[in-house]
């Protein structure tokens, strides 16, 4: 008898994309989501809208589930805490709660480099990394918060796995690509520009779930643990911006200010935002200047030697596949 699985966020991106996987190995797949897609009826999925803040809803979500991909969070680099708390951490909860309550065997967690985040470089940091004394966002810390209820539970009959995928992009992506195509011509380059980051396509990044998944089944032993995954190439973050620019027919970045301007300038920002109330993100924050100013790349030899992940999807080859998918959306 096949499983039935439940994608919380199965409209998003990365949900999605997991979605579209599931449904290729012939599986039953269910999404739990803010809102309708059309995209996922066309493939056949059940779809139930909620909030992952009300646990009637996501109870009634997990009911006939054997396995759960919990993907669905608030990202952000600035908001209300209350606003990140009800999803990344009551959300996390209530999932949780939910599967132990309808003896739901497994669940894969997606989480964020971003938790061990302390301000400084990462390069080469693993799993072994402790988590930061103090946080500048309220989504880092939220899903670290998040992270620890997952572990706690995953000695139970709850099985986990939590991965850590860093900047996920590609084709469709509604956060990193597009958060640099609609600053074209404004983008700044800041601080040094030889530090590296790690990325991950969007089609590694499924596959890493769905692997994590069916090697849980197998080794119950690994329940609790935390992997990176990612390209396992890091690069320039200024080569991956100019060449997203490139990909959708732009112009690449020009100019560059210091680490320590964008900083202050993200203070000031978030000052005035938080005076005026202004919702929608600013131009510069905290969290994101630190974030631009410092190499972030991972060792993913945990990934590799316990869920047998390698990248299938080149940085080159996802660039052609994102520049193929701008000429024929018009985008």
């Amino acid at each position: 008898m096949k499983e039935k699985v439940l994608v919380t966020g199965g409209g998003g991106f990365l949900g999605k994309a997991i979605v579209k996987k599931l449904i290729k190995k012939g599986l039953f797949v269910r999404s739990f989501s803010r809102h309708y897609y059309r995209d996922l009826d066309k493939l056949g999925i059940e779809q139930i809208q909620g909030s992952i803040g009300n646990l009637k809803q996501i109870q009634s979500a997990c009911k006939g589930i054997d396995l759960v991909f919990h993907v669905a969070a608030k990202p952000g680099i600035f908001g209300l805490w209350d606003d990140f708390f009800d999803v990344n951490v009551l959300g996390t909860k209530n999932v949780v709660k939910a599967c132990i309550e309808h003896n739901i065997s497994r669940m894969v967690y997606t989480s964020s480099p971003s938790v061990i985040f302390d301000g400084k470089d990462m390069e080469g940091v693993d799993e072994t990394t402790p988590y930061p004394d103090k946080y500048e966002g309220f989504y880092p810390e939220t899903k670290a918060i998040a992270e620890k209820i997952v572990i706690k539970n995953s000695k139970k009959n709850l099985k986990t796995i939590i991965l850590r995928p860093h900047l996920i992009w590609g084709p469709g992506d509604n956060h990193v690509v597009p958060g640099i195509i609609n600053r074209a011509g404004k983008l700044k380059k800041i601080g040094r520009l030889d530090d590296l980051i790690d990325t991950i396509y969007i089609d590694n990044a499924a596959d890493a779930h769905i692997l994590a998944a069916e090697k849980l089944k197998l080794n119950g032993e690994l329940s609790g643990r935390i992997y990176f995954i990612s390209q396992d190439e890091p690069v320039s973050k200024w080569y991956m911006a100019d060449n997203f620019l490139k990909a959708a027919g732009l112009e690449p970045i020009k100019g560059h200010i210091s680490a320590r301007t964008a900083y202050m300038a993200g203070i000031v920002f978030e000052s005035i935002y938080s005076f005026l109330r202004i919702k929608k993100e600013p131009p510069m924050t905290k969290f994101a200047a630190k974030e631009l100013a410092t190499s972030h790349w991972f060792d993913i030899t945990k990934a590799k030697q316990e869920l047998g992940y390698n990248p299938k999807v080149s940085i080159e080859q996802g660039l052609v596949k994102l520049k193929q998918w701008f000429e024929e959306n018009n985008v």
